[in-house]
């Protein structure tokens, strides 16, 4: 049933006997929206958000050890820190902890599903959504499949060996070549070889190549190698290969084969039909069913692989698939591909196989498109509730993947790296992104999304490995802005864990991130999911901008290094990809990544590619060499009314796939080279050794692409993006940055504002505040970790903005001495006298303190006039202060600036300042605490000393 025709029929039900208020708080939501597009104003919105736009958590049913009474604590808790719904997730119960003795419950049992029951009543009952996980772990399976419904891997094994030399190897010898070093093998797995081949090296055709499968029944090969280089071959299968990650009794086992529709749709009713027989209808008690990582660790096969790859390509690709194939490591990465794991190609027979590699990765995604997420979607629409998946990794096409999901999901870590300053050359090395906590395919994703006019985008959220018991409410901030930037809507964070209060200190922590009642910031968390739920509230009803697009080398990329495991890939080619899109945005435009099937998806009017809603002005091709005909076709309509494309470094010169490849490379180059009479409209340009924001700033002069907000110095950690809704334009600015501050000096396009008002809408207070551009030109100082909502309405009446001046003339400054009182988190206080402020880090006997420092002092003001503002300085760590007795606030990130006119008196004052400091340093000094010394002090996770405190100068002025 279409989503309309459901909320219609909620509405009509609203009407007679069913009272509105026994629909979830979304479905209210969405029957509000249905009958009545306009039934609040956008800013009523964002200043009082409904649940449903509120953060979610990822809440780990830990060994699915889960109580009654527990999950309705823990629901309570969540509620009152801010969050309005839970994406239930069982999952395997965490190692090194004890789990006090508590039996599991298993999955789809009757008592796991009357405790599934239970929850979701309890959550309705507090106004809170719930979505729940498909299967436990990632990806979905179970001891329950039968063998052709598991997933399987074809891989090689190549064994190097120079002549002249008479040998033999046994299979066992190759299957353990072959033996694919992923991350969770099962251990059940079976191997079967099926070809042998020996090779020469290099290898230069087919016809050198010597077949020795007639020798594998016999289990040894025997060979005679003549001189010079050599390598023996084994193509193998291997069946039920990959073991469920994680995954949590009843739940665990074998992984499902995605490639196998049967598998597939058997999978989901069992557990539909499972849960739906004791329960009745999940709907809509259950917002969406959700698909976890895909990290299949390079699952390639079923039993109709060939087949299909011939009927769709038109050719046989099994004689060759031992040279398309690459070596599969850990996560199921391709290896091998720069270490010379296979033998050396000439250059004719690589690009056949580079071909051939490319036609098998796009039948693959083919198939998976058609067996798994269009089977998925079509169960979530048969149950009436939606789809919500993490549509990325090597079974999916980057931007198509999404496409048919209600709810796509992108993904957004913590890491040391975020909010600091970070090169081009050091974020071009690292494949995740260093310095930003969204990652590679976020961009893909929300932009895949745009296309289909979705404005819900959630996110797994703070995913952290990295940096427990060290995150702060600033650096969620500033990983939840980028987030926010490449597209985000709604995040998810990962995650809370179910953890009975008596577990042992820190509790059951299955993956990562500290977000418990016991974390000292827990008692703030509401002003971050406060500030979350504002920005999604409006999002979610708005459309982000964009008129350029982007399209990347996926093909050449599929073709000489396979698909990669998204959203952390091997390599990332080119390696300036992500600079491209973010150079856009940091210079006052907007841009969406588009795909071949998009381009020849669209029409073409007037100048402008227009797909659905979306319409694009200028295409950049980002050194994209390879090209299906008719998207070189579809471009040069394009070109030829009036579009614009400028190509990166490369034109397209070559067709994808291999089958009839010389006429369709040349009819490719015939439309480029017809292309190219447009010399002002089909343009070559070079990417820079350096300073992609100056060069695409440059780029914006020379060819007068016109931004809807021309910065005036634009800063690589300050970027913007654009959304619209009825009338009304908003933009959200972000600082990434913890050190610097930015003046924002901007003029906004003329055209857009004209008619309306400018305002700051205050995403921590849910204020807003008129803005008095002149000619469309304001200043805003923007600190570090700070973000501005600058929107143009008709709204008129309003208290005008009132900025807080980092400094004063009349400025004096806390002097004498602090008189401290440390409340550590163990219980004990202490008390200590200091003459200047410092980082408790560097205090010998406060290094490893966690907790709550109480700094109290006072100060002489003469006159109360000159006293406006104070200014902590440097703060490391949540802080209150008092004046006087007087409550003047909390602050949790960026600049501690308050405004002071009234509490302050003539004569003597006094001021306390409550920090409150992170974990990581005390739970680094629990040497006997297993739990705290693996997420803090071993190896990778050996993580520094954090600084605390106030460093001040505290200044009043």
């Amino acid at each position: 049933m279409k989503r309309r025709d459901f909320l219609k029929q909620c509405s009509a039900a609203t009407s007679g006997l069913v009272l509105m208020n026994a629909f979830p708080s979304w479905i209210q939501a969405a029957i509000r929206e249905e009958n009545s597009r306009t039934y609040q104003s956008l800013f009523k919105i964002f200043t009082n958000p409904e649940n449903q736009y509120r953060p979610f958590v990822r809440w780990w049913w830990n060994g699915d050890k889960i109580e009654k009474t527990e999950l309705a604590r823990e629901l309570r808790i969540l509620k009152k820190a801010g969050i309005g719904g839970v994406e239930i997730n069982p999952i395997s119960f965490p190692l090194r902890t004890d789990d006090m003795g508590k039996p599991s419950v298993d999955w789809l049992s009757d008592e796991w599903i009357e405790l599934l029951r239970f929850a979701l009543e309890e959550a309705k009952s507090l106004d809170m959504t719930c979505d729940l996980l498909v299967g436990t772990g990632f990806p979905m399976g179970g001891d329950f499949l039968e063998k052709e419904e598991c997933s399987q891997i074809v891989v090689i094994a190549v064994k190097k060996i120079k002549g002249p030399l008479k040998t033999e190897f046994s299979l066992f010898d190759l299957y353990k070549e072959a033996d694919p070093a992923i991350t969770n093998p099962y251990s059940g797995r079976t191997m079967e070889m099926l070809e042998v081949k020996l090779v020469p090296d290099p290898l230069n055709h087919m016809d050198e190549v010597i077949n020795l499968s007639d020798q594998i029944e016999s289990g040894i090969i025997k060979v005679s190698i003549p001189k010079g280089d050599y390598a023996v071959y084994g193509l193998v299968k291997i069946e039920r290969f990959m073991n469920v990650i994680q995954g949590a009794p009843g739940g665990m086992g074998p992984v499902l084969n995605h490639y196998n529709t049967a598998a597939v749709n058997k999978y989901l009713n069992r557990m539909s039909d499972t849960i739906q027989q004791k329960t009745g209808p999940l709907s809509p008690n259950i917002r969406s069913f959700f698909i976890d990582s895909l990290e299949t660790e390079g699952a390639n096969w079923n039993r109709d692989m060939m087949s299909e790859f011939e009927k769709r390509r038109g050719y046989d690709l099994y004689p060759y698939l031992p040279f398309v194939l690459f070596k599969i490591g850990s996560m199921g990465n391709t290896t091998g591909i720069n270490i010379q794991y296979p033998v050396k190609m000439g250059k004719e027979f690589k690009q056949m196989t580079d071909r051939m590699r490319y036609d098998f990765e796009l039948t693959k995604a083919e198939i998976f498109e058609e067996r798994f997420v269009h089977t998925f979607a079509q169960w979530c629409r048969d149950n009436r509730i939606k789809s919500r998946a993490q549509a990325y990794g090597r079974g999916y096409f980057p931007l198509e993947g999404s496409f048919e999901i209600d709810i796509p999901e992108c993904e957004t870590w913590l890491k040391y790296g975020i909010g600091e300053d970070i090169s081009e050359e050091k974020f071009t090395q690292y494949p995740w992104h260093l310095g930003r906590g969204n990652t590679m395919i976020n961009k893909l994703v929300s932009s895949a999304a745009h296309l289909k006019d979705k404005k819900l985008i959630s996110s797994e959220e703070l995913t952290n490995t990295d940096m427990v018991f060290n995150e702060t409410l600033e650096i969620f901030k500033i990983a939840g802005d980028q987030s926010i930037i490449s597209g985000v809507t709604h995040p998810v964070f990962h995650g809370f864990n179910y953890s009975p209060p008596e577990a042992a200190f820190p509790g059951w922590i299955t993956y990562g991130g500290y977000l418990n009642e016991k974390n000292t910031m827990w008692p703030y968390f509401k002003h971050y999911a406060d500030y979350r739920a504002r920005l999604s509230a409006v999002l979610q009803h708005s459309t982000m901008f964009a008129d350029i697009a982007l399209l990347a080398p996926f093909a050449d990329q599929w073709s000489e290094y396979g698909a990669q495991n998204e959203p952390f890939p091997t390599l990332v080619s080119p390696a300036y990809q992500a600079l491209i899109w973010e150079s856009v945005h940091q210079n006052g435009n907007a841009c969406d990544y588009i795909s071949e099937r998009v381009i020849n998806g669209s029409e073409i009017k007037k100048g402008f590619l227009n797909y659905g809603n979306r319409k694009y002005h200028t295409l950049f091709l980002i050194e994209v060499h390879s090209l299906d005909p008719d998207t070189a076709r579809k471009l040069h309509e394009f070109i030829s009314n009036g579009g614009r494309i400028f190509c990166i470094e490369a034109l397209p010169d070559c067709s994808t796939g291999w089958k009839d490849y010389q006429k369709r490379d040349q009819e490719v180059q015939d439309w480029i080279t017809k292309m190219q009479a447009f010399s002002d409209r089909f343009i070559l340009l070079k990417k820079p050794a350096s300073d992609f924001m100056g060069w695409y700033k440059t780029i914006q002069e020379k060819y007068d692409i016109t931004p809807y907000v021309k910065i005036q110095e634009p800063k690589t950690f300050v970027t913007q993006v654009r959304y619209q809704a009825d009338g009304t334009e908003l933009f959200l600015f972000n600082n990434s940055s913890s050190k610097h501050s930015a003046v924002l000096d901007f003029v906004f396009d003329k055209s857009i504002i004209k008619n309306k008002q400018a305002w700051l809408w205050d995403a921590i207070t849910g204020k807003r505040f008129r803005l008095e551009p002149i000619m469309g030109r304001l200043k805003i100082n923007l600190g570090p970790a700070d973000s501005k909502l600058i929107v143009f309405d008709r709204h008129k009446k309003g208290d005008t903005w009132k900025e807080n001046p980092l400094s004063g003339n009349d400025v004096k400054e806390l002097s004498g001495k602090w008189d401290l009182e440390f409340r550590h988190y163990d219980g004990t206080v202490k008390h200590e006298e200091l003459s200047r402020l410092a980082d408790l880090k560097e205090l010998p006997g406060y290094t490893h303190f966690a907790g709550t420092v109480m700094y109290r002092n006072t100060f002489q003001i003469t006159d109360t006039s000159k006293a406006d503002y104070l200014n902590l300085g440097i703060v490391f760590g949540i802080c209150e202060v008092r004046i006087n007795g007087i409550e003047a606030g909390s602050q949790w990130f960026g600049r501690r600036i308050y405004p002071v006119s009234g509490m302050i008196r003539e004569g003597i004052n006094e001021i306390e300042i409550k920090v409150v400091t992170v974990m990581g340093n005390y739970m680094k000094n629990l040497k006997d605490n297993v739990v705290a010394q693996y997420w803090t002090n071993q190896k990778r996770k050996d993580q520094p000393l954090q600084s605390m405190g106030l460093v001040g100068p505290v200044t009043v002025y």
